[in-house]
């Protein structure tokens, strides 16, 4: 067997197969996500965290949320694709594309530009995912009320760690990561 790097050491794990040098990244906040916690039950705002986050009183800082419109919103993921990835949503609890005024599809479209503006400030990244998952059927983690997810990619940023490791590596911490944002936000337009 070869000589492992300087500081790694094999720690044995019974049934988990052959010890190697590989380096775990273990990251079991993701749990919350993967077992449904938080996620709401029926379709009425009562259950929505969204909502909840809106009625809370407590300070943007603390939810996430990055700015603020008259009829729309920015928060970030709680559970990122790639830093930065956040979610524009209108106020209003609506589950459909369909069942936005005018005046709310407008400003989501607005805010999903200025989003992107902010992002390309903060972070520079070579292009962008950009979509409403319309139901469960359809990836939408919270289907009872609309969210556009806006999510910025980089050149090699799906490498071997989510595709094989199912493991996504984010280098800032989401406090971080919005207070970048909404420092941003404030100065472009």
């Amino acid at each position: 067997m070869n000589e492992l790097p300087e500081g790694v050491e094999l720690i044995e794990q019974p049934g988990v197969g052959v010890p190697d040098a590989l380096q775990r990244l273990w990251t079991p906040h993701r749990m919350a996500y993967i077992q449904g916690e938080n996620k709401p039950v029926g379709d009425d705002s009562d259950g929505c965290p969204f909502c909840r986050l809106l009625d809370s009183g407590r300070p943007d800082s603390e939810t996430l949320i990055v700015a603020r419109d008259e009829l729309v919103f920015a928060i970030l993921n709680l559970y990122p694709y790639n830093p930065g990835h956040l979610m524009v949503l209108p106020y209003r609890h609506v589950a459909d594309y369909t069942e936005l005024t005018p005046a709310e599809t407008v400003a989501l479209a607005q805010f999903t530009q200025r989003a992107m503006r902010v992002i390309r400030k903060v972070s520079a990244p070579h292009g962008f995912n950009i979509g409403l998952n319309q139901g469960p059927v359809a990836g939408a983690g919270i289907a009872a009320h609309l969210h556009q997810h806006v999510v910025p990619r980089w050149g090699g940023d799906s490498n071997f760690m989510p595709v094989i490791g199912h493991t996504k590596v984010l280098p800032q911490l989401l406090g971080e990561t919005r207070e970048l944002l909404a420092d941003a936000w404030a100065r472009v337009r």
